[in-house]
């Protein structure tokens, strides 16, 4: 009841008001309400968010209107003056072409920079930029280190350990392996073939094919294998525990300065280049050829082993050949492509012809 006797009093209060006021009526009662909305706005939102734009608006009226009617903004007016003084000082600020201190590195050299910390793990900053200065590229040491730590690298030498994977790729480097398998003529008389492979280059030597492969006969294999001049830079040999690999045969590579590093038994997958190849050589040549004596299974290995060390990619090698050769960079179509056929058209391998 009273607050309809209030809202009867202020409704007759404002329309008297109204009559006696001789500009525009509707006028004063629209900023009346305005005002009055404004005022519960700003009881009920936080603190204004004001864009440059209002900023710049607002600083401007506020010079237009005296210090009593300030209060209808709804920032302070000391706000409004430092708005004021920033738009002043902006004025007064001159832009510079560059900034101070030294030029950013490019892109092309920060990835550079990274890329020789992350593969040589064991360079400190001034031999990073010692290398950088024989490509070129002047850096400071102090730069590097910069770039070394935002990217999350410590510093030498214990920016990083080897995997197990490039731990044996190095060490694969001075290992040979070899192994015996068996092929089968075709009046079924057992032959046996004793190869060895080199582990980082994949290149094999057939060392001999025989029916009794006795201990003199592999001790002689092994001394031809050593005269050759097929046993450089190799010092560790890997063979298994078959009972022909006998004292004599390791006396040979010992001689030579070679460690005999035994598989356990009944372990080949610790021979898997071996074993690998052995399934490469069958499955590619030998299943396809029905052999009838010694002589003809040592001409068909020496072709195959010629196609397989000089001509034939391997994955290991990123598609490389074990006797690497010069690869044609051009594949525009200089000159046409040929083919060669081995072993009667079992393999086939492919050449471009010069134009």
């Amino acid at each position: 009841m009273l607050f309809s006797l209030v809202y009867f009093g202020l409704g007759r209060l404002l329309q008297t008001l109204a009559l006696t006021d001789r500009n525009d009526p509707a006028r004063d009662i629209e900023l009346l309400v305005l005002r009055h909305q404004l005022e519960v706005l700003s009881r009920q939102v936080g603190r204004a968010s004001f864009r440059r734009r209002d900023r710049l608006l607002l600083a401007a009226t506020s010079r237009l209107l005296p210090r009593e009617r300030r209060d209808v903004f709804l920032v302070k007016p000391r706000t409004l003056l430092r708005w004021h003084r920033e738009l002043v000082r902006r004025k007064w600020t001159y832009r510079r072409a560059l900034g101070p201190g030294r030029p950013r590195l490019d892109d092309v050299t920060v990835e550079l920079i990274l890329r020789l910390v992350r593969e040589n793990p064991r360079w400190g900053y001034q031999r990073v930029r010692g290398e950088l200065l024989k490509l070129g590229t002047a850096v400071s040491a102090t730069a590097i280190r910069t770039i070394v730590r935002r990217a999350g690298l410590g510093p030498a030498p214990r920016r990083g350990r080897p995997t197990w994977r490039q731990f044996l790729g190095q060490q694969a480097a001075a290992i040979l392996a070899c192994d015996f398998f068996t092929v089968e003529t075709a009046r079924l008389k057992t032959l046996y073939v004793l190869f060895f492979i080199e582990l980082s280059t994949r290149r094999v030597h057939v060392a001999g094919v025989s029916a009794h492969p006795h201990s003199a006969w592999i001790t002689q294999q092994a001394r031809n294998l050593a005269i050759d001049g097929r046993l450089e830079d190799v010092f560790f040999l890997i063979p298994d525990r078959d009972a022909k690999f006998c004292g004599p045969f390791d006396e040979v590579f010992r001689t030579e300065g070679f460690g005999v590093v035994r598989t356990p038994n009944r372990a080949p997958q610790a021979n898997a280049f071996a074993e690998r190849w052995v399934r490469t050589v069958r499955q590619e040549c030998l299943d396809d050829v029905l052999v009838w004596g010694r002589g003809h299974l040592e001409r068909v290995l020496r072709d195959y082993v010629h196609h397989y060390n000089a001509e034939r990619p391997h994955r290991g090698l990123r598609l490389d050949r074990p006797i690497r050769r010069p690869t044609p960079t051009s594949t525009g179509g200089g000159g046409t492509v040929e083919r060669r056929d081995r072993l009667g058209g079992l393999i086939h391998e492919y050449f471009r012809r010069a134009a």
